[in-house]
């Protein structure tokens, strides 16, 4: 039987796993048309995030831990 793959979407969309066992994330919305956004809004989308509870277990499959 071959090996088991980590999605490789997975791989770029999600920043890494604490300790407690939450994955973290990027937000969204910081890439193009930055210029209607306000500097506040802006600034807020810098910071990481972490999944919601109901998308943990699906995200752990596809990284495979």
């Amino acid at each position: 039987m071959s090996k088991v793959k980590t999605r490789s979407s997975a791989k770029k969309r999600f920043i890494k796993v604490t300790a407690s066992g939450k994955i973290k994330r990027a937000k969204a919305n910081k890439s193009h048309l930055l210029t209607g956004k306000t500097s506040k809004r802006k600034r807020k989308l810098r910071k990481a995030d972490y999944i919601s509870a109901s998308d943990k277990e699906r995200v752990k499959k596809m990284l495979q831990i």
